[in-house]
Parts: C-alpha cells; sequence; structure tokens
C-alpha cells in the first residue's frame, strides 16, 4: 500500500491511497481540532460541533437532507472527536467520491448550526454523557487521563461538562472553528478504488478556496510527578475497573516501537503474561489488557482490566510485580515470545487496514500529528527490528515509581491499600 500527498495552495493537505481490488471508497476530512484546545468554559464544544456538522447547511438545511442524501447512495457516514483531532468521514461506492467530497465540504464551510438544533442537540449529549457514565469499561480510560493530565485541557473529558454543553451558543461554534478549522490545519485523505489525478482534482474543486489563517495553539503537557498517584471514583458497580500504567513519551518518541511490543508482551491477547497471570492462573478479573498510547508531547503504557471487588488488591499487586520484572530488566523475553508479541501487532495491523475508512484514518492521524508518514510495510520493519535489549531499555526507563499511576472506578474506597502496593 502506497499513499501520494499533494498539499494545496491553500495549505490543505491531500492524501490519496489507491485500494485497486477495492470497489468502495472513504473520504475523510480530519482538522487539528480537539479538546486540548479548548477551555474550562467551553470545554466539549469540539466533540458537540462534530454532531451539528450533520445538522444542515444552506444547500442541505436538515440533517435528514444529508442523512437521505448518503443513505440513498449506500453510503455510510459519521465523525468522531480526540484530543488532538477531529474526524468526518463518508465511505460509499467508489463512484460516489465526488459527492462525498462535495457534502463533506459543504458540511465544514456552510453548515447552518441553527439554533434550534443546537438546543436539541444539547439533549443528545448529555445523554452520550450519561451513557459514558454508566459505561466503566469505557469511563476508565478517562479518569486514568484525568489523573495523568490533572485539571488541564489533556485531563478534561472529550464529551465536556454538562453545565458547558447546556450553555455553548451558536457564537460559540462560530469562533471556535474560527480559531483551528484552517485550511492548512486539516488533511482530507481518499482511499480505497480511486484513480488518484481524478480524486485529487475532486478535493481541490471542493476544498481549494477554503482560507488559511493563524490557528489556535494548545498547551503543553508539563510533567512533575513525584511518587506514584491514585484516584478513585467511587460509584455502585458489580466489577471493578482499573487502570494502571506508566507516563511514558510523545508520538514521536524513538521509543514508540519498543514500547508497543512491550504492551503486546504484557496484555496484547490471550497467551500474554498479565491475561494469563491475572485471568487464567488466578481468576481475578474477566478481562485485562494493555496498550502503548502517545499524544504529540505525552504518552502512556497502561493496562486495564475488570476485577472482582473482593479480590482488587490481589490484582494490583500481581500487575505490580510483572511492571516489576521491567523495572530490574528481569523481564526474561525469549527470542519465541519476542517474536509473537509482534506478530500480535502485526497481524492486527493488516487485519484493520483491511478497511477503507481505517485506512484513511490511518494516515491521516500520521499526517496530522507525527513529523513522518510511514506506509503500513515501514511500520511492520520498524516492528520487526524490534530486539529484546530494546524492550528492557523502555521497561528500565519508564517503569519507575514516579511515573506510576492507579486510576479506579467501583464500589471502593481503600485507597490507603492501594497505595501500600504502588512500588515497583
Amino acid at each position: 500500500m502506497e499513499f501520494q500527498k499533494t498539499v494545496l495552495k491553500n495549505g490543505l493537505r491531500v492524501i490519496t491511497v489507491p485500494m485497486p481490488s477495492f470497489e468502495s471508497a472513504t473520504v475523510l476530512v480530519m482538522v487539528g481540532a480537539g479538546s486540548r484546545y479548548e477551555t474550562r468554559e467551553n470545554n466539549g464544544i469540539s466533540h458537540f460541533l462534530e454532531h451539528m456538522a450533520f445538522k444542515g447547511t444552506k444547500r442541505r438545511p436538515s440533517a435528514m437532507a444529508i442523512s437521505s442524501l448518503i443513505d440513498g447512495m449506500g453510503g455510510e457516514f459519521n465523525a468522531f472527536t480526540g484530543k488532538e483531532y477531529t474526524g468526518y468521514y463518508i465511505k460509499s461506492s467508489k463512484n460516489n467520491i465526488k459527492l462525498s467530497l462535495d457534502v463533506l465540504s459543504d458540511m465544514l464551510n456552510n453548515s447552518l448550526l441553527d439554533p434550534l438544533e443546537i438546543n436539541k442537540e444539547r439533549g443528545v449529549i448529555l445523554e452520550e454523557i450519561n451513557l459514558y457514565e454508566d459505561t466503566p469499561m469505557r469511563k476508565i480510560g478517562d479518569i486514568y487521563e484525568h489523573l495523568l493530565y490533572g485539571d488541564t485541557p489533556m485531563g478534561w473529558d472529550i464529551a465536556g461538562e454538562k453545565e458547558n454543553i447546556r450553555k455553548i451558543t451558536r457564537e460559540d461554534f462560530q469562533a471556535y472553528m474560527k480559531s483551528l478549522y484552517s485550511a492548512d490545519n486539516m488533511t482530507v485523505v481518499v482511499a480505497g478504488g480511486i484513480n488518484e489525478k481524478e480524486a485529487l482534482a475532486m478535493v481541490e474543486e471542493q476544498f481549494g478556496k477554503m482560507k488559511s489563517f493563524l490557528k489556535k495553539s494548545y498547551l503543553a503537557v508539563v510533567e512533575n510527578q513525584k511518587k506514584p498517584e491514585v484516584l478513585i471514583k467511587e460509584k455502585k458497580t458489580e466489577q471493578i475497573h482499573i487502570a494502571l500504567g506508566v507516563r511514558t513519551d510523545g508520538v514521536d518518541s524513538p521509543d514508540k516501537y519498543p514500547l508497543a511490543v512491550l504492551a503486546s508482551l504484557l496484555g496484547g491477547g490471550m497467551s500474554s503474561r498479565l491475561f494469563h497471570e491475572v485471568r487464567e492462573k488466578r481468576g481475578l478479573g474477566y478481562y485485562v489488557r494493555s496498550s502503548a498510547d502517545h499524544y504529540k508531547d505525552a504518552g502512556s503504557l497502561v493496562s486495564v482490566a475488570g476485577i472482582d471487588p473482593k479480590r482488587v488488591t490481589d490484582a494490583v499487586e500481581v500487575i505490580i510485580q510483572e511492571y516489576g520484572k521491567a523495572t530490574t530488566g528481569k523481564l526474561a523475553v525469549t527470542k519465541e515470545e519476542l517474536t509473537k508479541a509482534k506478530e500480535f501487532l502485526k497481524g492486527h495491523l493488516v487485519l484493520e487496514l483491511e478497511d477503507s475508512r481505517a485506512v484513511a484514518v490511518y494516515y491521516a492521524q500520521q499526517e496530522l500529528l507525527e513529523k513522518e508518514t510511514d506506509n503500513p510495510d515501514e511500520v511492520l520493519k520498524k516492528l520487526d527490528s524490534v530486539t529484546i535489549d530494546q524492550v528492557n531499555a523502555v521497561g528500565k526507563k519508564y517503569f519507575t515509581d514516579d511515573k506510576l499511576n492507579l486510576a479506579l472506578i467501583g464500589n471502593y474506597s481503600d485507597r490507603q491499600s492501594l497505595e501500600k502496593l504502588l512500588k515497583l
């Protein structure tokens, strides 16, 4: 798989990814605008705006007009918001690329932001927030990142505070777009069964007249942790959900791939160390998994698990024991285990990229957030090149007491018993 990058005169970056065997194509517009660019007063506006984009334009004045058009061509459409980006996409037959680009351009340039629709959508978002609150398996990630980044934009929930959602106005949306929705802060990706020259011409036709302007910057992450930290969100649940991890580095760190392999070793599948120790060997919980996650200027390797409420300390102790092996250089990784961890990551990447939507997101995220954009085969080679020595080195570097953090959701309040265990 290969991509072609073109920068239009207005600074908009266009990436075309031909996938000759595909009859479908995905058009994705990703903007470098997410919740880390928000203020205390407008926290939640990035996600709220994502919802409003589908609520009508001057040419297509209602949500029904937009959805009927996309449904009528057998397509699927959606959007998503992160802390560093917002994405809008339409996936359909490769014959509908021009229409997909027209709709997305119309949504981003001519959205009505009708006050009546804004008021109706408030209720939808408030219920979405309630959904997250009632889904601790998902919510634990938010609690963990609040522990890492505190009362800063990076530590706030992407969905926002209910109080803010109730107050955001049309003028707030307009001001927010004028601060971030600049042509040179966007990338448009067209992936699937495409003709690259034709796709590029269509993108230029629809997005070439967008304006570029000086965009808002974000607050850099400042880390000054001195000792292990614990954050408990007490809630009546049948299961305790924990996230136990360490601070690492940003997305362009040379440690990115060794950290990914280490996370795979620890909790990358049903044969991983933590799955075996926590679930199979001791029956402490239902799920346990690890991941290495990165933002532009911060990162974390974290393990999350759903645990029997009566055996929380047992589970934390087991995870800490495995982390301690990384700290002391006693992981004792075999060549076979290293190969398995790499193949797990490589296999999941290959499977994921069989979908043109996933391919579009893959390239857009790299283009917006990273210094370099790699084709999948280059990523596979970088994973293959990770050595046992590199895995041991990142373990010793990052698995230290002053980087250790534990977040918990559930019917549990014994903070002191957890703090006693957090020693590597």
